[in-house]
């Protein structure tokens, strides 16, 4: 690695102040457990990091606001996310995916603020937050905004942000009747890259689907929405053709991308098959 400066800003202010958004060598880093892969093989040659670790506890704090929706420090350790009470009552889904994401040395040290700003399509987070209707809170120089976590990916590794705005907080709203499942296909161990991942949420009873969310990731060039299932299965009776309906939907409509876990067509077929059980799963009520 070439030589660069670390600084290590106390406030989110300073943190902000020493960011350069017409320096692209200039970064924040939170957990680095990508951010460093990137260094060693020579992606990314930084002259500036901004560590983010000594911002304060309140950027690594899991709490139920006022407002009844749940939110996480962006500097929370994943691992600390998977372990937390609050979190699998809230929405015991994201404890259920923990567990095949990476390992646990990875989640010991990487956040939640940056394995969402890094914007890699393989992350196994992004699908499910955006399932659960989940925003984050975004700092920069002109103040905060939100921006819910569907929106906030722009393209493969790219964000919406700014490159002087950091990621301050993820925040999800009460799911209610809610229930979803994350299935993640992988073609190596268990906790390796996916070559598919599908989060859905549903709200339904016996005779119908009263809403839907459907993601998909890995397959595709960011997390995104696949609209048409989502389509098929409100309103509909949640029997296994309705199920199939939606799978069958999905793949048609969905655009995928080739890499080393399979060919567009190949990640076609795994969406047409898994759309229909992660929507199963969630209406057995497997998570929510």
């Amino acid at each position: 690695m070439t030589p660069f400066e670390l600084l290590e800003p106390t406030s989110l202010h300073e943190a902000i102040g020493l960011l350069d958004p017409d320096d692209p060598t200039v970064r924040p880093i939170a957990g680095g457990t990508a951010l460093m892969l990137m260094m060693k093989a020579g992606v990314f040659r930084p002259t500036r990091l901004v560590s983010l670790r000594n911002l304060g506890d309140q950027f690594a704090r899991i709490a139920v606001g006022a407002d009844g929706h749940l939110n996480i420090g962006a500097m929370t350790p994943l691992a600390q996310v998977e372990r937390s009470s609050e979190v699998a009552r809230f929405a015991p889904v994201i404890p259920r995916a923990m567990r095949r994401l990476s390992n646990i040395r990875v989640r010991n040290v990487a956040t939640v603020g940056g394995n969402l700003a890094h914007g890699d399509p393989h992350m196994d987070l992004p699908p499910v937050l955006i399932a659960l209707a989940a925003e984050v809170a975004v700092a920069g120089p002109d103040g905060e905004r939100n921006i819910a976590v569907e929106d906030l990916f722009a393209g493969y590794f790219e964000t919406v942000l700014a490159k002087n705005e950091l990621i301050a907080a993820l925040r999800i709203p009460p799911q209610g009747r809610r229930r979803a499942a994350y299935l993640k296909v992988t073609t190596g161990s268990a906790d390796d890259w996916p070559a598919l991942g599908v989060a859905v949420a549903l709200e339904a009873d016996r005779s119908s689907v009263k809403s839907a969310r459907v993601v998909v990731s890995a397959a595709t060039e960011k997390a995104m929405r696949l609209e048409a299932a989502e389509q098929v299965l409100a309103g509909a009776t949640p029997d296994d053709a309705t199920l199939r309906r939606a799978g069958d939907a999905a793949a048609e409509t969905v655009e995928c991308i080739a890499d080393v876990r399979g060919s567009a067509a190949y990640k076609r077929e795994l969406i047409r098959v898994h759309v229909a059980r992660a929507a199963r799963q969630a209406l057995n009520g497997a998570t929510h």
